[in-house]
């Protein structure tokens, strides 16, 4: 794959998570993938090998802030 179309495509990704996290709601990347998939009706799947790495560009970049916390299971989230 060249070097534009993967940044492309991970520019969409990147996207898709700002626009579910502009409701302001504090959601780890679990519950991001989850929606993801919810609102494009099981069309998109965002795995763990595209997602957690865009999470941790974007924290990179200070695009997003993340923190450790309890998630609804009570196991340890960021």
């Amino acid at each position: 794959m060249g070097k534009f179309k993967k940044d492309l495509l991970l520019g969409k990704l990147d996207l898709l998570v700002l626009r579910i996290l502009t409701t302001g709601e504090s959601m780890h990347g679990y519950a991001i993938a989850e929606k993801i998939e919810q609102l494009s009706e099981n069309v998109l799947q965002a795995g763990e090998g595209s997602l957690y790495p865009a999470l941790h560009r974007m924290n990179e970049e200070g695009w997003v802030r993340s923190e450790w916390a309890p998630s609804d299971n009570n196991r340890r989230a960021r």
